[in-house]
């Protein structure tokens, strides 16, 4: 019998990968799905979740249970281990930063207090956002297998350097991603084998995008455009045939530099009327007649005035100033990718709120393809998804090869 299921395990060594991911993303909720999907037999289905759940990143119903009303067989239930390993997310934006300790299947495990100040140096910035992560790794007790970062602005690739960061102040072409993995190294986060983790870098959006993709509002979405605020600027992303398209040296879609107003205002960029300027919670702030004020997020300011002060002639001449800015930008992205859905997120998911009508009409006028059958928008609905998607970095090599990834544990257990 060991000697059938070790057969079985060499013929599906390559499918756990695949058979974690679909765990991992909820396309794969029983045994009798993840069969169908890896298209092998259930007995190699069955060792292959066994498998997973030795390594203590799935757990499988002990009997297996059948759906209300379901025909057939009953199917062992696949989860997540709750008390499965984790990777150390972390995110660096205008107005502060966070980090966490984030779980297969985007589950969020422990979060340390965000904070409302970013110095311009990097390397300070990101000393104390490693140990934020360190102390909650320290205080849970779990296992770390990756840590990953998002970023306000384009990371270059492969050397994983900040090109823009015009939001933070940090120097043009700072080298994040080796910051990183030093404070990283230096803070004694170390993985299965006693050897520090891999760290990533990478946009915040881009991370946004894929986090919505895996866990949110674009699952299931083939091609699917991300458009967000964030807290400063107007960040985009694209995700296709599945798979986050960052272009040949990770600088694709920048979007934020799309003209949307000819004469409108200044942009860091050298340009005018942005949509990084045009649409973002300054914008709509100054629109709106408001001085924005120091205490919390200018993100949390435009949010609370559209949600409790829509009513006000100006705020509404402001949001519908924005849905327009906004809405042309998005029928010029339409044109050129022809996604099948849009996802908005940050200040932008809220003028979606406020008049949903409104900008589905512009789009689709502005569009040839919105005029051929539309584009459905909707909002995001992760909480937190950069942070998130900062995990799916961390996630990504697990994922590709889960023996590789815990090799050093699984000779600690043998």
């Amino acid at each position: 019998m060991t000697q059938t299921r070790t057969t079985r395990l060499e013929r599906g060594r390559s499918a756990l990968g695949p058979a974690l991911e679909l765990v991992h993303t909820g396309r794969a909720p029983t045994r009798a799905v993840l069969t169908t999907e890896l298209g092998v037999t259930r007995a190699t289905a069955g060792v292959v979740a066994a498998e997973l759940e030795t390594l203590g990143l799935i757990r499988v119903d002990s009997r297996p249970t059948a759906a209300a009303g379901a025909q057939g067989r009953p199917s062992h239930r696949l989860a997540i281990d709750p008390d499965g390993p984790v990777v150390l997310a972390a995110q660096v934006h205008a107005d502060g930063f966070r980090a966490a300790l984030v779980g297969l299947g985007g589950r969020t495990v422990a979060t340390a207090p965000g904070a409302m100040s970013v110095p311009a140096d990097p390397v300070h910035v990101l000393t104390a956002v490693v140990e934020a992560g360190a102390e909650l790794l320290r205080r849970t007790g779990r296992r770390c297998l990756g840590a990953g970062l998002a970023v306000p602005s384009a990371v270059a690739e492969p050397e994983g350097a900040a090109l823009n960061p015009l939001h933070v102040a940090w120097p043009a072409g700072a080298p994040v991603r080796e910051i990183f993995a030093e404070r990283v190294r230096e803070a004694g986060v170390l993985g299965p084998a006693g050897t520090p983790v891999t760290a990533f870098t990478g946009n915040d959006i881009n991370l946004a995008a894929l986090a919505e993709h895996r866990h949110g509002a674009g699952r299931g979405s083939r091609d699917l455009l991300c458009v967000a605020t964030g807290h400063r600027g107007v960040g985009g992303a694209l995700v296709l045939d599945g798979r986050l398209h960052s272009g040949s040296s990770g600088l694709a879609l920048e979007v934020g530099h799309l003209t949307v107003n000819p004469e409108g205002r200044p942009c860091y960029c050298g340009s005018r009327g942005c949509l990084d300027v045009e649409a973002d919670p300054l914008a709509f702030l100054t629109a709106a007649g408001r001085d924005p004020g120091p205490e919390v997020s200018l993100l949390r300011q435009a949010a609370d005035l559209l949600r409790t002060e829509y009513g006000d002639p100006a705020v509404r001449a402001a949001t519908e100033q924005l849905i327009d800015r906004l809405g042309l930008g998005l029928a010029g992205l339409v044109n050129i990718l022809n996604p099948d859905r849009i996802i908005l997120g940050g200040l932008h998911r809220e003028l979606l709120a406020a008049d949903p009508d409104r900008l589905r009409a512009v789009v689709a006028d502005r569009s040839l393809w919105g005029r051929s059958g539309g584009v459905p928008i909707l909002p995001c609905t992760l909480d937190h998804n950069s942070l998130v998607g900062a995990a799916e970095l961390a996630w990504q090599p697990v994922l590709d090869d889960p023996l590789g990834a815990l090799a050093g544990q699984r000779e600690k257990r043998a």
